[in-house]
């Protein structure tokens, strides 16, 4: 579509004559857009850093993998009265066996148990180190992978053996500048010999999946005491399968479990989404109020910005009745003073989003949350807070309009 050439004629004029007059007020120019700037800065640190948490949890949870499944007696996030579940039966190996038998497209089953033991080798020694006894199926459903040696394997829990598979950080940290395979290590003054070594899987909610020492499962029970409840990790082909896969299993866990019909159940089915919906929740709430912060800072440099104009129509009263007394139109009048809000709230965006982003980073770089901002952040940012300059602008704009030209040349 062709703009007309008055129209475009009176964007440059206007845009033209704002520039010299921001120019020629350099130090209201700043402190009014240091007002837009704090605003954009402050949203845009604190968007980075929650869009960092988000997209540094759902890479954490992808480790559990998403096509896995684990079955206990109670929830991983725990709703409502907690009372509810005190009751429930824990699971038994027969369970398990039971479970393995009717529900085939299940590709591994594993029970999983754990606890916090201290960890040494020699005169090296570690604190709070996961314990977790597993089977050797456990290895499909993890995500581990072996990088020495071996995992576990069913002789080994058939005849509960003392071995263990150790985690990056206990290798790194009992076995500095050796191979750990085939020593020994003494978990709560009980040795174990270390038959394999696992892959760094990272850490997720500041927890490191690497500070872990797997056993057999019969070996855990034997050397830590029995009656421990315990979860079943299972795992199924493929990431589609998983609701289908769910659903069978209600059927099936309130078959081995003989749950009455007219009872609920008396377990749950947990899954890595069921913790990112639960996450979500939580950061939806702090992302709310973080850009309620932002826009009330925003709509400050925005009174701010309405001000200064209203200050500036006031002071260049009889530059304007002279322009329109020399036939200026009232849409020229509305352009200088819309392009004036514009460019002031348009540069704070610019450099509240550089500050802004500085910020995250400062803040990803010295501190363990993280950070990253998303382009269309960046980009809605500037654009918002060049509109706010408009809305802001469109009454001192129109009172500069409507001044009487002879009034306006009246007046000192």
């Amino acid at each position: 579509m062709k703009v007309p050439s008055a129209v475009r004629v009176d964007v440059l004029e206007g845009a033209r004559i704002a520039l010299f007059s921001l120019r020629a007020n350099r130090m209201r120019t700043v402190l009014t857009t240091l007002g837009i700037g704090i605003g954009v800065a402050t949203l845009l640190a604190i968007v980075g850093i929650i869009q960092g948490l988000n997209t540094s949890f759902h890479k954490q949870l992808s480790t559990f993998g998403a096509n896995t499944l684990y079955v206990s007696k109670w929830p991983w996030i725990v709703k409502g009265d907690w009372w509810m579940y005190r009751g429930r039966k824990n699971f038994t190996l027969d369970q398990v066996q039971r479970l393995r038998n009717l529900a085939p497209f299940l590709t591994a089953i594993s029970p999983s148990v754990q606890r916090v033991a201290d960890v040494a080798h020699g005169s090296e020694q570690m604190s709070t180190v996961r314990i977790q006894g597993v089977t050797h199926e456990y290895l499909n459903i993890s995500g581990y992978e072996v990088t020495g040696g071996r995992f576990l394997t069913e002789a080994d829990d058939e005849v509960t053996r003392p071995v263990a598979v150790i985690g990056a950080d206990v290798a790194d940290a009992l076995f500095p500048g050796m191979s750990p395979v085939g020593r020994t290590i003494r978990i709560d003054n009980r040795s174990f010999q270390v038959v394999g070594t696992l892959s760094r899987k990272g850490k997720i909610v500041n927890e490191s999946l690497d500070l872990v020492v797997f056993i057999p499962f019969k070996t855990f029970f034997s050397s830590f005491g029995k009656g421990r409840s315990f979860e079943i990790a299972m795992a199924v082909a493929d990431a589609s399968q998983v609701r289908r896969a769910e659903d069978q299993l209600v059927g099936i866990i309130r078959r081995i479990r003989s749950t009455p019909p007219d009872q609920p159940d008396d377990f749950n089915i947990n899954k890595p989404d069921a913790m990112a919906q639960t996450y979500e929740q939580l950061t939806g709430a702090l992302y709310g109020v973080a850009v309620g912060v932002g826009l009330i800072t925003l709509l400050v440099g925005g009174i701010g910005i309405m001000n200064i104009m209203l200050v500036s129509v006031r002071e260049r009263t009889r530059e304007i009745g002279v322009r329109r007394a020399l036939g200026a139109r009232k849409r020229t009048i509305v352009f200088q003073f819309l392009m004036e809000a514009a460019s002031v709230s348009g540069v704070g965006g610019l450099l509240g989003t550089v500050v802004g982003l500085g910020t995250a980073k400062v803040v990803s770089l010295i501190t363990p949350l993280a950070a990253d901002v998303q382009l269309t952040t960046v980009f809605g940012g500037v654009g918002f807070a060049a509109l706010v300059g408009l809305l802001f602008g469109i009454w001192p704009a129109a009172r500069a309009a409507n001044l009487d030209p002879v009034e306006a040349l009246r007046y000192e």
